[in-house]
């Protein structure tokens, strides 16, 4: 399938940034809820209301997820998502009112453009407000505005990123023969480490030697010869969400979360830091009991896949920004 996200029937994806602050959110709107699940890598990992996604919650659901930058004061812009849901009356039904469970994640972007303009709620509801089903922007957007790979030797030797989306097909079981079960991955690129090629193993944006080149240190070979500096602080992270339209339970949905984490250590070198706070979500946002139904093992393998190649497409996608090159546009 071309590189793109889904797209994924009952599901919409929406950016909202600061260009100025290099900062922003990227929102998925589930208005008839997803069975979701998460699988948690990484020593820097900052969330809200991950627990509604493990099996044996009250919560069979969750209405949206939020993915932004802004490290934990990002957190906020899933309080601007559960207003808008709740203007729409959308939610879990708890009686007196219609609560909208929205999880989020973060990643830390402060040290690129604005330590003091994060995202917040505003953002979050102008988020979900641009929501669209296809096509799904890439580059340096939303969550993905100020995200740089490669920080082994701090941000003036790092290569911009940002989010990349690709999709997959899998054979499933109960669709229409006009139908097809798909595996759409987008992924926020932030890593501390480097980002291979899946093909050639090469570095394709990582930890530059020095702030005016493009060649590049090898994070893995320097921290294995010791080059890790002590007084590191910051953090890291690559988020990761794949949404299919074939049916899951929860407990599925945490397999295929755990198998599509491997797409992470294919192409990011080292992948799950003490640094990065890593998470791949995965959505299932299916028709009801008439929705296909697809092997968890076949479909945590093109999860996997799709989620490299969105990493992938999380750099190459990416044009220079400020004083951190991309390499969209290079020769």
């Amino acid at each position: 399938m071309p590189p793109g996200f889904g797209p994924i029937a009952g599901l919409k994806v929406g950016h909202a940034q600061d260009r100025a602050a290099l900062t922003g959110c990227t929102v998925f709107v589930c208005p008839a809820g997803a069975v979701a699940a998460c699988d948690v890598r990484g020593g820097a990992v900052g969330e809200r209301e991950l627990e509604t996604m493990r099996p044996g919650h009250l919560v069979e659901r969750i209405h949206a997820l939020v993915l932004a930058g802004g490290s934990a004061f990002g957190l906020d812009a899933a309080s601007g998502v559960m207003r808008w849901c709740e203007e729409r009356g959308i939610g879990f039904d708890a009686g007196v009112a219609r609560v909208p469970i929205v999880p989020a994640a973060i990643l830390f972007d402060l040290a690129v453009g604005s330590a003091t303009r994060r995202p917040d709620a505003a953002m979050g509801y102008a988020a979900a407000q641009a929501a669209v089903e296809e096509p799904v922007a890439e580059g340096n957007v939303g969550a993905g505005a100020g995200a740089t790979v490669g920080k082994l030797f701090g941000i003036t030797h790092a290569m911009k990123a940002g989010i990349g989306c690709w999709t997959e097909a899998v054979v499933a079981a109960g669709l229409s023969r006009h139908a097809t079960g798909l595996v759409a991955a987008l992924a926020v690129v932030n890593a501390f480490g480097d980002i291979r090629d899946p093909e050639s193993g090469n570095i394709i944006a990582g930890t530059r030697t020095a702030k005016d080149s493009m060649a590049f240190v090898d994070t893995a070979a320097a921290i294995d010869r010791g080059d890790v500096r002590p007084s590191f602080s910051g953090a890291n992270t690559v988020l990761a969400v794949v949404a299919t339209n074939v049916a899951l339970t929860k407990i599925e949905a945490q397999c295929v979360a755990t198998l599509a984490s491997a797409g992470m250590a294919k192409v990011i070198s080292p992948a799950h830091t003490q640094f990065d706070g890593d998470i791949v979500f995965v959505l299932s946002v299916a028709p009801g009991a008439s929705a296909a139904k697809a092997d968890v093992n076949a479909l945590g393998t093109a999860a996997a896949e799709a989620v490299a190649r969105a990493i992938v497409r999380g750099v190459t996608q990416v044009e220079t920004l400020g004083d951190v090159p991309g390499i969209k546009g290079r020769v």
